[in-house]
């Protein structure tokens, strides 16, 4: 049975780290290749099991991504389409009910810009379909000029534009930083925390961010199994994969975002995130 694992033109060899999953793959005895999404040449209609991986171009090609995924035999990809579309635009930050979240609100005229910042005294501004970082920025003014325009926030992004929603900045972040924890086929796997330097706000590796694994938090973990146990409700299924971001705000951790297109499982430094995803991949053909 054959497995493809969809990466993007930049990454055709995989995520950083790829080689521990591809052990972890040979080690099983799974028959696997990675191929590009949009790469016209492979057949996906072949492939027993599809995993979508590094496809970390797809926010700036949203509507290519999408309607590829959902070209796919529903049956055999993880995840799904279905949740692909609903994951892809920040907006589903408002559906999610009783779970514990950064308070958000849309935003894309002066006036719903001004009534955030009215509100937070400080916000952050981020495109609803976006990854990255890319196109944040972080205001307490309404009338700061970035607001409502198209960013290019690094020189290896693309710009960016709205709609976009608006968040309070946690403070946290600049201490704390972000927690990211792994959930696979229902069982949370690993922890890795993210802190940004200075005072920027974004914890990614292109703007100085570093990552370090650490034990599990067992009350972390609670509010990640809390959102995956929400996710099942909202599908109709257990997810197969879910990645949930964490932010310290107030006196608890809340959801910042939910990753469940293509987060990347930080092999390069938890090479062992490797094996209990090849198990999943290997359940799933079984």
């Amino acid at each position: 049975m054959t497995v493809l694992i969809a990466t993007f033109a930049g990454m055709p060899e995989g995520e950083p780290g790829f080689e521990a999953l591809d052990k972890a793959l040979v080690a099983r005895g799974v028959d696997f290749a990675w191929a590009v999404w949009d790469d016209p040449s492979v057949d996906w209609a072949a492939a027993d099991l599809v995993v979508v991986r590094s496809t970390w171009d797809y926010a700036v090609r949203a509507g290519e991504f999408l309607a590829w995924a959902r070209s796919l035999d529903q049956s055999r990809l993880l995840n799904g389409a279905d949740v692909f579309e609903w994951n892809h635009d920040k907006s589903y930050l408002l559906e999610l009910g009783p779970l514990p979240t950064v308070p958000t609100r849309l935003a894309a005229t002066s006036a719903e810009f001004g009534s955030a910042i009215a509100e937070f005294g400080t916000a952050v501004v981020k495109p609803r379909v976006s990854a990255g970082g890319a196109g944040l920025i972080v205001v307490s003014d309404p009338l700061d000029g970035r607001l409502g325009q198209t960013l290019r926030s690094h020189p290896t992004y693309p710009p960016v534009g709205g709609p976009w929603i608006a968040q309070p900045l946690v403070e946290s972040v600049r201490t704390r930083g972000e927690v990211s924890v792994f959930v696979l086929a229902g069982q949370v796997i690993s922890q890795v925390d993210k802190l940004p330097v200075g005072d920027e706000v974004r914890v990614h590796e292109q703007f100085g961010g570093g990552s370090l694994p650490v034990p599990i938090d067992e009350t972390i973990a609670a509010v990640a199994l809390a959102a995956n146990d929400w996710l099942t409700g909202r599908f109709g299924r257990e997810l197969d994969y879910v990645r949930v971001d964490l932010l310290s705000y107030g006196d608890q951790w809340v959801v910042s975002e939910l990753e469940l297109i293509e987060p990347g499982l930080y092999l390069d430094i938890v090479p062992g995130n490797a094996e209990p995803f090849a198990d999943l991949i290997a359940s799933r053909l079984s």
